[in-house]
């Protein structure tokens, strides 16, 4: 449930319209609801879960201390570069400005693990769709779309498997690893326009993404690999997402962050 918020608290993300992909659970919903604890106006996207989506925007327009909504789901495939368009054109209509944040948080993996061998070039296909072609869509519209002169923000979210190089995830440790070096490279593009751009790249968080497939033994050793013992949960990394979204998180630019718990 979204935390009530005081009317008369300055929160540091007031007056701010964020666009999170991949919304309606997860990491990116735990994302999408410590934005709106943080003062921004929420655009929830989502692929297929209209219903979660739904249910998460009413919760946050019932803790909101204004009469006018502040999330709205709007249903977007990211790999389809038309519907990215219109998931920023529903953003400017619906909140009556240009959005200030991206967090491109939509991601798919094959469930089956497959080595890079077994991998089908219909599996590799898909999950690069929505991982790598998906976050480029995103990223590439938010570069000419967010507010300008302060205060944007784009962050992209990868996986601390591309540190680990983990057997069994080849095409999405690979789709990740072109995010992050599209994101650092996109920072660099983005002088002059006070946008910074980050990747956030989680370790084993307990989400349905990361359980898919596995089984209580496959759990148990992820968790062990942590020093803290434990998987991620998905605030773990909706916290980091949002300072670096914040002013505060300025200085932070054009860095992949790894939030795992010393995973590696």
């Amino acid at each position: 449930m979204a935390a009530e918020r005081s009317p008369t608290t300055t929160l540091p993300l007031a007056g701010r319209v964020a666009i999170v992909t991949g919304a309606s659970r997860g990491i990116g919903r735990a994302i999408a609801v410590h934005l709106a604890s943080l003062g921004a106006r929420l655009v929830l996207n989502y692929s297929s879960s209209s219903s979660q989506a739904d249910l998460l925007a009413a919760e946050l327009n019932s803790s909101y201390p204004s009469s006018s909504p502040c999330a709205v789901a709007v249903r977007a495939n990211v790999s389809d570069p038309a519907d990215v368009k219109s998931l920023f054109d529903r953003a400017e209509s619906f909140f009556g400005t240009q959005a200030h944040i991206l967090v491109a948080c939509a991601g798919l993996i094959a469930s089956k693990y497959p080595s890079v061998a077994d991998t089908t070039v219909e599996d590799w296909d898909s999950t690069f769709a929505v991982n790598a072609r998906g976050a480029f869509l995103c990223c590439r519209e938010a570069a000419n779309r967010l507010r300008r002169g302060g205060g944007g923000r784009i962050v992209t979210v990868s996986s601390s498997l591309v540190g680990a190089l983990k057997p069994g995830y080849g095409a999405y440790t690979a789709s990740k690893a072109a995010v992050e070096a599209m994101t650092r490279i996109l920072a660099k593009e983005l002088r002059g326009t006070g946008i910074t751009a980050n990747s956030v790249a989680p370790g084993p968080v307990a989400t349905e993404l990361f359980l898919a497939g596995k089984n209580e033994e496959d759990v148990r050793r992820a968790a062990e690999q942590s020093p803290l013992g434990r998987l991620g949960k998905p605030e773990d990394v909706a916290v980091l997402v949002g300072f670096l979204c914040t002013d505060a998180g300025e200085w932070v630019d054009g860095q992949v962050v790894r939030a795992n718990g010393g995973f590696i």
